[in-house]
């Protein structure tokens, strides 16, 4: 007798790739509503700080919720999750719309809505993540994880000069009025087709006990490993300090492109777009390429080629948007051929029954540097000007990238392990 999942698997496309099309409808809409907040926030403030914070604003979920909502997206039911979510996230757009078709609306009114927005999403996209190993064949899940990875890099190409035509074609409301639609587009499906539920063993709430208690434990196992393995620490401070200085930067290139290089919305959805073509050519040079053997001297060399092209940003002139487009393009390039490669050597390295916590280190640091990046770049660029950040930030880049290439024990974490040696040793910890 076939449990239902089963026979749901035997004639999967058609549900999944129903729900999974209403869900990229609804993520375009996402974008298109995040891209016009961006460009209505520049054109009517001309403020980084103002900038700074709208980003903050929908950054702050992530770091506050994120580690919360798996656990729930696991109790909930996945469906209403994504229903839910979806409906009050057009119900919060909806009211945005109506006080911009009406009234005169405020910045604080905007931050709410994009730190509100940002929370729905917190839960909305995980929810589908793990609805779909329940509804898709564990031999297609890797063909539907890159189908995933290309939805978001063609999103970050369409969004933004989509949403600039939308912006010199409709009032902000009737911009706004999209994510409605296409929100009430990714309902339909989820109303039609039903969503299989993990089952849940009696042994759950007990795991989730212990593993309660074992929390702190498990944290200070996980510094003391990074200490123990030679390199590993300076890498995690180094993916730190980059999104404390990269992060804003990009925050702020709408400012750059207006103010400094006095050009418009058009102009800013071209320069998003190349950099997301730049970003998709970094990632199939990667699959194909593979990179250098020693995986951190392919981290290290495109990192410090990604500080070049972020401090020349600040330094072409202001008559060279074009080259400083181009510019764009060859950071997106840069961007997964950093990435890539030093998350597959920490994969490599690092013992697996350690990787969960070296991983939430890795992410904590990270999206802790993020806000507090984004509170001092905004200010600081109000007072000398957001090309500066660029200038200095790429300068910071390039000797960080320098200093991981000459560093010893940083690029022998990048080198195989022979096949006689064996994973570092367990560190131990009192009971």
């Amino acid at each position: 007798m076939k449990t239902e999942q089963e026979v749901g698997l035997s004639n999967w496309k058609k549900r999944f790739f129903s729900i999974w099309a209403g869900q990229a409808v609804s993520q375009l809409g996402s974008r298109l509503v995040g891209f016009a907040f961006v460009w209505h926030l520049t054109e009517t403030t001309g403020s980084a700080t103002v900038l700074a914070l709208a980003t903050m604003m929908s950054i702050l979920p992530e770091v506050i919720i994120s580690p919360f909502a798996g656990a729930l997206v696991d109790r909930w039911n996945r469906k209403k999750v994504m229903i839910i979510t979806d409906i009050l996230t057009a119900l919060v757009t909806f009211i945005i719309a109506l006080l911009f078709a009406f009234t005169e609306v405020k910045i604080w009114q905007i931050y709410i809505v994009l730190f509100i927005r940002s929370v729905f999403g917190v839960f909305q996209w995980p929810a589908m993540l793990t609805s779909t190993s329940l509804m898709v064949p564990k031999a297609q899940l890797a063909r539907i994880s890159g189908l995933n990875q290309t939805l978001s890099g063609a999103m970050g190409i369409l969004a933004p000069p989509l949403g600039a035509f939308l912006i010199g074609l409709l009032p902000m409301w009737g911009v706004l009025s999209v994510d409605i639609i296409t929100a009430i587009v990714a309902i339909i499906p989820l109303l039609l087709f039903t969503i299989p539920q993990p089952i849940r063993e009696e042994e759950i709430a007990e795991v989730t006990s212990k593993v309660k208690s074992h929390l702190l434990q498990d944290l200070k196992e996980g510094i003391q490993y990074v200490i123990s393995l030679p390199g590993l620490l300076m890498i995690i401070l180094t993916a730190t300090l980059l999104n404390f200085l990269i992060s804003p930067a990009f925050s702020l290139l709408p400012l750059m492109i207006t103010d400094y290089f006095k050009k418009g919305v058009i102009e800013l959805g071209i320069a998003e777009s190349l950099f997301s073509i730049g970003f998709l050519i970094g990632g199939l040079t990667l699959s194909i390429w593979g990179g250098f053997k020693n995986r951190l001297l392919t981290s290290s060399i495109f990192l410090i080629s990604m500080g070049i092209t972020i401090s020349l940003m600040g330094i072409i002139p202001p008559g060279g948007f074009y080259v400083a487009i181009v510019v764009m393009a060859v950071a997106g390039i840069c961007n997964p051929l950093v990435n890539g490669p030093l998350m597959a050597a920490m994969q490599a390295r690092v013992a697996p029954d350690k990787q969960g916590r070296v991983f939430s280190l890795v992410g904590a640091g990270a999206a802790a540097a993020m806000p507090i990046g984004l509170a001092i770049a905004g200010p600081l660029s109000d007072k000398i000007g957001v090309r500066y950040w660029f200038i200095v930030g790429g300068i910071v880049t390039t000797i960080i990238g320098t200093l991981l290439l000459i560093n010893k024990n940083v690029m022998s974490l990048g080198k195989d392990l022979p096949a006689s040696a064996e994973q570092p040793a367990p560190v131990a910890v009192e009971e």
